[in-house]
This record gives C-alpha cells, structure tokens and sequence, in this order.
C-alpha cells in the first residue's frame, strides 16, 4: 500500500496541533479551565495520531530517509534544524503526559510550572515540522 500521502497528512496535523496548543493557552489565560482541557487533550490527540501515521509512513519506506539535496551552508543549516526538532520531538510525549497527569489530578502548580517549559518546546516541534514538511517535500532541489 502506498502511504505517500502521508507526509502531507502529518504535516497537516502538526499544523491543527500548533492552533490547539495556541488556542489552549489563550483559553487558560483567559480563565477557561475546561475549554483548556479540552482543547489540550485534543493537541495530545492529534500529535498522538501524527505519530503513529509518521510511524506508519517510515515503517512503509523500510525507515528510509527522505534526503535534502542542498549542499555547503544550506545543508548544514538543514541538519542543525533538523537535529534540533527531532532531539526536542523525543521529549514531547513525556512532557504531554506529565502536563495532563498533573492537570487532570488537580496539581494545577506542577501543572504550570511543567508548562512553562513544555509549551514552548511542543509549539517548536509543531511548528517545525509543518516547516520541514514544506523543505523536503516543496523547496527541495533537485539532487546533484
């Protein structure tokens, strides 16, 4: 089965996931405790199926990397952001989990402590791989 069509899905969802995460906190800042929950528990969902489809998608491809065909300053630059979303992409799912095992047990200061740090990476992440998406599938040139 050809899951081609998936990069463009999961690029699609870490755009959805970068709303919610904004929206969620506008929503909490605006005093909106369940709406917050809500729109964050469905962040968490919407990042949880860009992982399995993102697992699904390489799993088809043997795990197989989609290479950037720039060369000097511009490969470099590439590699740096693409060492800094997947280093930081490993620590979302734990830092999901705390943030709603906190949150749902009623331990609203650990909550937002843990968030102060978290939403910003999770926002990064987000935000990066709709850009990655967009340099390796649009603005890549073509190989050498």
């Amino acid at each position: 089965m050809d899951l081609g069509f998936l990069p463009a899905v999961n690029a699609s969802l870490n755009a959805l996931a970068t709303l919610l995460l904004v929206r969620g906190r506008l929503l909490v800042r605006a005093g909106r405790v369940d709406a917050h929950r809500r729109t964050m528990l469905a962040a968490f969902g919407v990042s949880t199926l860009f992982l399995a489809l993102y697992l699904a998608h390489k799993a088809s491809r043997s795990f197989e990397n989609t290479t950037f065909h720039a060369e000097g300053a511009a490969k470099a630059a590439y590699l740096v952001f693409l060492a800094a979303h997947v280093a930081l992409a490993m620590t979302v799912p734990v830092f999901a989990i705390a943030l709603i095992r906190h949150g749902l047990a009623g331990r609203i200061d650990r909550h937002r402590r843990l968030a102060r740090v978290a939403w910003p990476i999770w926002m990064y992440v987000s935000v990066s791989g709709v850009m990655l998406y967009f340099l390796l599938y649009h603005l890549n040139p073509a190989p050498a």
